[in-house]
């Protein structure tokens, strides 16, 4: 993945932004129907789908121990037997996400398998505190290896249209990243408009986010495909604009092999099959491996499984 560079803030580029939002919400019912995937076609999809996944852990009572089951989970996110059936090998998850002081114990579970540590920072899932303080969490996490560093904005920059504020901001989590790639959250559901979601989408772009994310799984409204058609064409606007690729991560609410394959096709219909890859699309995700495992358990064997037979992270 080529890193995005930024440029400097251009807001004649999103200042007249307008968004009919019932036309964004007639495109986005009908993508689920646009592509129909059936049979080997649903499972090679469902599988791409799966190392698109950030597996998350993000709970009060995380541990070293959990963190490395987990870690077991995105090294093996489908069981042998099945992937031995199809004909797949190598198949992991496209990171791990933690919070900070989970990245060590992370990095020594996952070990030589190239999988990256991707790690919460800036005071998630809020991001209310001061600047210096978001800025050295940033800097504890790629201390301790963070590969990519999940960031989340001021909320009230946006509220109130203070783009210089937000981009200044931005600009400074991107430097305090240094080599690790940066995800911006916005937390869509905390926006109150889709004219707010693009602009904010076009600032985190231009400071040089890596890839710009949805949710943080925590606001009251997560992840949406009208969202997310809206941050796609975000993306793409500014990719011609700019000629640089800029991923995209759905985060939140994303929880069934049905909702992996609407999204999947949405970043094929907007933006084209490189963001099919997991170096330009990830899903946050804990509880949506299971489902996806469940149903390529019923495509090799023609039966659903037992919940209980899904190993869990």
């Amino acid at each position: 993945m080529t890193r995005n560079p930024g440029t400097a803030l251009r807001t004649d580029w999103f200042a007249d932004i307008r968004i009919n939002t019932p036309a964004v919400e007639r495109r986005a019912a009908t993508l689920p129907a646009r592509r129909s995937l059936k049979k080997d076609h649903q499972a090679a999809w469902l599988l791409n789908a799966v190392r698109c996944i950030d597996l998350t852990t993000l709970a009060g009572d995380d541990t070293p121990d959990r963190v490395a089951r987990l870690c077991a989970k995105a090294r093996q996110p489908i069981a042998a037997d099945l992937l031995e059936a199809m004909g797949v090998t190598g198949l992991t998850t496209g990171a791990v996400c933690v919070y900070p002081t989970m990245v060590a114990p992370a990095k020594r579970a996952l070990g030589n398998s190239g999988i990256p540590v991707a790690s919460v920072a800036t005071g998630f899932p809020a991001g209310l505190m001061p600047l210096n303080l978001r800025l050295a969490e940033i800097l504890y996490a790629v201390e301790h290896g963070a590969d990519e560093i999940d960031i989340v904005i001021t909320r009230a920059h946006v509220l109130r249209g203070e783009w210089s504020a937000l981009y200044d901001e931005l600009r400074a989590m991107r430097e305090a990243c240094g080599d690790a790639k940066m995800k911006a959250i916005l937390a869509t559901g905390d926006l109150k408009s889709l004219e707010n979601v693009a602009k904010a989408s076009h600032v985190a772009m231009q400071a040089g986010a890596d890839w710009i994310k949805t949710s943080t799984g925590k606001e009251g409204v997560n992840a949406t495909l009208p969202v997310s058609l809206v941050m796609c064409r975000a993306i793409r606007d500014y990719r011609d604009r700019t000629g640089h690729a800029v991923g995209f991560k759905p985060a939140g609410g994303l929880r069934t092999a049905k909702d992996a394959l609407a999204w999947q096709v949405l970043m094929a219909e907007e933006l084209g099959r490189d963001w099919l890859r997991p170096d330009l699309f990830r899903i946050g995700a804990s509880s949506l491996l299971g489902d996806i495992e469940r149903q390529i358990s019923h495509h090799v064997t023609g039966r659903y499984a037992a919940g209980y037979r899904q190993a869990i992270a």
